[in-house]
């Protein structure tokens, strides 16, 4: 059976003060919680320590939005695999379409970013989807096939089961539009079509695969109950308390 995994994605938001009112007051709202999603939150590197102090006695998981491929280095402003294990971390969001679109993350810096995580032992969140025009230009297919290949090509089926790939229409992100649960579901299935290609089909059916597109509560729940959907990546929704316990528990019904 696949894990259900929801993450919160913060991006740039919350200082260290504004991190640790959240992780007080979701953990307040999970309180009567019984579910069995595994639940990710990834704060800003600053706040790592911060939220890895308080999540420590809670059943909910530290993860970093990025990491570079190398441990070491004249890297000016860059955090290692072996530092974000320092801190706690668990899991890291590698290739999100924001890293890809406005800091340069190619499929090959994005392949080398997973291998370097992987080799680590932290698990990855890798993030794969295509544009509105590639969307619209009917090659959505293509671009996800390219991507998946790109980002897993040299790993072995031992490999996967440390792998999340969160699925991320990038024409649905902080956008308030977001793919139709049959258009998730679509995607979602041709992706785990695409890694039965390459590792098999027993390995493809264990992937847990994510949506992220403005995920919120009044559309997790739909988006949830898809056949391929295993849980969300969650944007501008986790960053209210309130708001990203309901989308964890929408993952119950």
């Amino acid at each position: 059976m696949r894990k259900k995994i929801i993450a919160a994605n913060w991006k740039m938001n919350k200082d260290i003060n504004e991190t640790s009112e959240f992780v007080y007051a979701f953990r307040d709202e999970m309180k009567s919680y019984d579910g069995t999603a595994e639940v990710i939150i990834c704060p800003p590197f600053i706040a790592l320590d911060a939220a890895a102090e308080l999540l420590r006695e809670s059943p909910f998981i530290l993860g970093a939005q990025n990491l570079h491929y190398e441990n070491d280095g004249a890297f000016t402003g860059e955090v290692s695999a072996r530092m974000l294990k320092s801190v706690g971390v668990s899991y890291v969001i590698v290739g999100h379409s924001e890293r890809r679109q406005f800091f340069g993350d190619t499929d090959e810096v994005v392949a080398k970013k997973v291998k370097k995580a992987l080799s680590s032992d932290l698990n990855v969140i890798l993030c794969v989807g295509e544009s509105l025009a590639e969307r619209d230009g009917g090659v959505t297919e293509k671009v996800l096939e390219r991507q998946i290949k790109a980002a897993l090509e040299g790993l072995t089926p031992k490999d996967l089961p440390s792998l999340v790939v969160a699925y991320e229409p990038i024409w649905a992100i902080g956008t308030g539009r977001n793919a139709t649960p049959q258009q998730a579901e679509d995607a979602h299935a041709f992706i785990r079509r695409t890694v039965a290609g390459m590792f098999g089909k027993e390995v493809a059916d264990s992937l847990t695969i994510q949506y992220g597109g403005s995920v919120k509560p009044e559309n997790a729940a739909e988006l949830l109950s898809q056949p391929d959907v295993d849980g969300a990546l969650v944007g501008g929704a986790s960053l209210k308390a309130d708001s990203f316990a309901k989308i964890v528990k929408s993952s119950s019904r």
